[in-house]
């Protein structure tokens, strides 16, 4: 429960420091304790905002059995003691879970993992413990037919048209589906996240639009599952790996939970990377130690170490209690969190011109990475936060890797407020908070240097923007060479990009003939592009690759889109009103059309829209969504295809939607089209409306 967000007045958190207490003493500080934990469980597992950090959460849950063990009489029925997540949220369907999806208690200390270990008879399965959204999977003949949350352990929340959007979750078992290995129904249980890739992806996206980002890829995967719009899901990019079966006595033959794991992982579901068999109690020291060493490096967000037994005969005789198995625990890590001084504010100008306050810190280790700066987005979070300089602060590693402020511990000895540069610290323009609302009056959460393309510092990250992988892809120029080059007075604009040689960069501190070859070889290369990809490229503001594709797709070419009036752009699809009012801004600045002709001059093109071999425009204007299984396409090649002939393709059914393809296996989508009468065909119809 990472993501401090406010203080708490909490009772001690330490299991020895009860002693000997009376009765009532021990009721009152049980009742606060249960106030509190269910305070915090709503937080966590309802609004997906922890507010405290795990280890006080996790000390806290520990006192409060501490007392329920020492006085029976105080256990009450609706103890966080005795229960399991939240109730489920309004907006979904509920599902009754055919087994409890139960909690893990938690080993606090080498010496609890190592008794744990003994008891298991010295043999158990490890496995990173994955820090998302657990849920349970069925699958009725290979195909899923539900996928739920854990909700309160009894009953979850029916997320199946989400689940269906999330990578590594199979809607059909295929390799399988008709033989006697694959169970008549198969629950298969696991956790989905977020990557810290896909988790700095949205929140960059988030930040540039000036919308609410997530605090942890932990966060990022709850809320985007509790999203009653799926194509939100499929857009933001997340993973499930499997870690069990909701029943292994579906199964003739399996004997252990490791051959368990094995079977899925044929069946096409992600094994945890980090599992292993242990035999020892020095292989069990050792494998948390590495995991505590390789957490930092790994793709996703990990909390701990999960140790399970092993034979399943051995789960069966250890059974369950109230919340949780006997025969399975959690070693979680310490806390994240250190605390440290706040030294100075800068001020960093990103390609958009927003200001981000950085704090600088005294250097302190969190995580086993130390850190000397963190963000605070934006002065209404400093604002929220009631920080200044010189004040103590805690400092988190938000996602493990991100270091960001996550309260204030207590005012320093001395302080200064932290204020808003009037000039930016780049180019000395003039900075200012802009009108989000024109209605309302509501202005951006950013400040925002006015310099535009005289400003270094968004000259500078505007050219990393246009070589990036998914605009102009110079690879051969890196973010490091871009630098060098600017501050050798060199690279002043994006059409400066073309009019560089080889000798000039052979001629920069550690370049060498090869690299500057490779460095022009990329920069010639991307000269042929696509307009889209060159529209995304420019940068203009919250005008990413979707809407540049639409923009294409209406206009046909990049005149017509340079010439086309607000409101014009803001009818097309991925566009709206703020969008479109950024990219007419950005059409009408002298400079800008200038930077545009200065790169066509200089060799940058691509084909004309009319001539094109993708030019099939037949579906414009329409809105097409997929669901169930298709077989002889993918969804993104199937996607990929409606898109080249001009169509928009959703993660959901609305009154807008015009042609549903219903694959093998359609279920809710399929109904709610029905309902609302929209177009339903087949794959094979699909086939022959891209074959035409």
């Amino acid at each position: 429960m990472k993501n401090v967000a406010t203080e708490s007045k909490t009772v001690s958190s330490n299991p020895d420091s009860l002693g000997l207490m009376s009765l009532n003493a021990a009721k009152d500080t049980a009742d606060q304790l249960r106030f509190q934990i269910t305070s915090w469980n709503n937080q966590y597992h309802g609004s997906d905002n922890p507010i405290v950090e795990d280890a006080l959460y996790d000390a806290s849950f520990a006192e409060l059995r501490r007392i329920e063990r020492d006085y029976p009489e105080l256990v009450v029925k609706d103890s966080p003691t005795q229960t399991v997540g939240s109730p489920v949220l309004k907006g979904f369907k509920k599902h009754t879970h055919k087994r409890p999806m139960l909690s893990l208690d938690n080993a606090f200390t080498d010496e609890e993992m190592l008794n744990f270990f003994r008891r298991v008879g010295g043999y158990c399965v490890a496995e990173s413990k994955l820090d998302g959204l657990a849920v349970s999977l069925t699958y009725k003949n290979g195909l899923l037919e539900i996928a739920s949350t854990r909700g309160d352990g009894q009953v979850g929340e029916n997320i199946t048209a989400n689940a269906r959007m999330v990578n590594g979750i199979p809607s059909i078992i295929e390799k399988y589906r008709n033989t006697p290995l694959l169970p008549a129904e198969l629950e298969v249980r696991g956790e989905i996240f977020m990557t810290y890739e896909s988790f700095e992806s949205y929140n960059a996206k988030a930040r540039e639009n000036g919308e609410r980002e997530f605090a942890n890829p932990r966060n990022a995967a709850a809320g985007t599952m509790r999203q009653l719009d799926s194509g939100k899901v499929f857009d933001r990019n997340l993973s499930f790996i499997a870690y069990g079966l909701g029943n292994a006595e579906d199964f003739k033959g399996l004997k252990s939970h490791w051959s368990a794991l094995e079977t899925l992982d044929g069946f096409g579901f992600k094994m945890n990377p980090a599992s292993a068999l242990i035999r020892s109690e020095e292989e069990l020291l050792q494998y948390y130690a590495e995991i505590v060493d390789k957490r930092g490096s790994l793709p996703m967000m990990i909390d701990g170490v999960v140790l399970k037994a092993n034979d399943f005969d051995t789960q069966k005789a250890m059974g369950f209690v109230s919340r949780a198995p006997r025969w399975a625990v959690a070693r979680k890590f310490e806390a994240e969190s250190k605390e440290t001084i706040l030294e100075a504010v800068d001020f960093q100008v990103g390609r958009t011109g927003a200001i981000t306050p950085v704090a600088r810190l005294v250097p302190v280790s969190v995580g086993g990475v130390t850190v000397s700066n963190a963000t605070l987005h934006n002065m209404d979070e400093v604002m929220r936060l009631g920080i200044q300089i010189g004040d103590v602060i805690a400092i988190e590693r938000a996602g493990d890797v991100v270091p960001r402020c996550s309260h204030k511990v207590h005012d320093g000895a001395t302080r200064q407020v932290i204020t808003m540069p009037v000039e930016c610290p780049s180019c000395g323009s003039e900075t200012k908070r802009e009108i989000k609302d024109a209605k309302t009056g509501e202005l951006e959460a950013a400040y925002r240097c006015t310099g535009g393309s005289v400003c270094p510092a968004q000259t500078t990250e505007a050219i990393k923007h246009f070589i990036g992988r998914d605009y102009m892809n110079i690879d051969g120029v890196g973010e490091k060479l871009v630098d060098v080059l600017y501050e050798a007075g060199h690279l002043n604009s994006l059409s400066d990009l073309y009019r560089i040689n080889q000798q000039t960069i052979e001629s920069l501190p550690r370049q060498g003939k090869r690299s500057a070859e490779k460095a022009i070889e990329a920069i010639e290369k991307s000269k042929v592009t696509k307009l889209e990809k060159f529209l995304a490229a420019l940068g203009i503001r919250e005008v990413g690759r979707s809407a540049s594709k639409s923009l294409v797709k209406h206009f046909g070419s990049l005149e017509a889109i340079m010439s086309a009036s607000a409101d014009e752009m803001a009818n097309i699809p991925d566009m709206g009103p703020i969008m479109a009012r950024h990219a007419r801004t950005f059409f009408t600045n002298p400079n800008n059309i200038q930077e545009i002709e200065s790169l066509i001059e200089l060799g940058v093109h691509w084909p004309d829209a009319e001539s094109s071999g993708s030019s099939d425009d037949s579906l414009t204007g329409q809105t097409w969504v997929m669901t169930g299984t298709l077989t002889r396409l993918n969804r993104n090649e199937a996607k990929a295809h409606l898109e080249a002939k001009g169509a928009k393709v959703s993660g959901s059914i609305s009154k807008n939607t015009t042609v549903l393809v219903a694959g093998d296996g359609a279920g809710s989508k399929l109904a709610k089209a029905e309902s609302l009468g929209v177009k339903v065909i087949s794959e094979d119809d699909l086939m022959a409306v891209l074959a035409g």
